[in-house]
């Protein structure tokens, strides 16, 4: 009789093994854009940031127009208008529109205590955070560089036979133009710098309108040697030197606005990776 060796039984793969993913940089931005585009806040609070920068800046610009065709004297906010600011009318509002959607990106997610299930799943953390912050930071500069162009185009439509007349090829418009869309960007960092610095959708929204609208009031308020001294370094005021057209003497230039802006959102990005990193959540 001859022997006969079969081969070795290959086994089976265990049915109840689960296959092990490594949590890589395109996984974690993918589960971020996936949770943020599944809220129906998003896709209002977008809509909102959309709908004041168009709106506002085509109602501003048929204002002026129908002041100067009716011969009414002009608002003292209109009489230096030109195409560009008054297209740019509606950055303060979409800037709250932008940077309220930011701090929901993770605030409502400490809110809910779905916070853990994605710290679990990123046990590393800050990956979680320059996900959120560059995911979102995208959306918002889309939307920003849609509205805002949208509505400088109309109005130079609306506006192109008057003495506020201004084109895309003018001298410094484009720049302000980017300067906009890139201030609305960081303002969603921010919130979702102070979403996460916070940890309380109310504490984050309320300390992000402080420091756009409520700070800068204050400091009009002292002594106007002070006031000079202080007011261009602030968020709202080195961030809205980045798009106006004609700097006064007292604010900061393009260039320099930008880099104390950018200084503002690395300092509220840092803070809240110190956070994120230290703190249970």
């Amino acid at each position: 009789m001859t022997a006969t060796t079969s081969p070795p039984a290959k086994h089976a793969p265990n049915a109840g093994t689960k296959p092990r993913y490594r949590v890589t940089t395109a996984h974690v931005l993918r589960s971020e854009s996936t949770k943020l585009w599944s809220l129906r806040s998003t896709w209002i609070t977008l809509g909102l940031g959309l709908l004041f920068l168009v709106a506002f800046g085509i109602i501003a610009a048929l204002r002026y127009r129908s002041s100067v065709t009716s011969g009414r004297q002009l608002d003292p906010d209109f009489a230096a208008a030109t195409t560009l600011s008054l297209s740019l009318f509606g950055v303060p509002l979409s800037q709250l529109a932008l940077g309220v959607l930011g701090v929901l990106v993770i605030g409502g997610e400490y809110s809910t205590g779905a916070i853990r299930s994605t710290l679990a799943a990123v046990p590393r953390r800050l990956p979680v955070l320059w996900s959120k912050a560059a995911v979102y930071g995208v959306v918002a500069l889309v939307i920003a560089f849609v509205g805002v162009f949208i509505s400088f185009f109309v109005d130079s439509g609306i506006l192109h036979s008057t003495r506020a007349a201004l084109t895309i090829s003018d001298s410094g418009v484009l720049r302000s133009l980017l300067g906009a869309v890139l201030y609305l960007a960081l303002i969603g960092v921010i919130g979702v710098a102070l979403g996460t610095l916070i940890r309380s959708v109310a504490g984050a929204i309320s300390a992000l309108v402080g420091a756009l609208m409520l700070v800068p009031g204050l400091i009009s308020l002292l002594p106007k040697s002070w006031g000079n001294a202080i007011q261009p370094y602030l968020p709202s005021e080195a961030g809205q030197s980045m798009y106006v057209l004609h700097h006064d003497p007292h604010t900061l230039s393009a260039g320099p606005g930008f880099v104390v802006f950018i200084a503002w959102t690395v300092l509220a990005l840092a803070a809240a990776a110190w956070r994120l990193a230290r703190s249970d959540a």
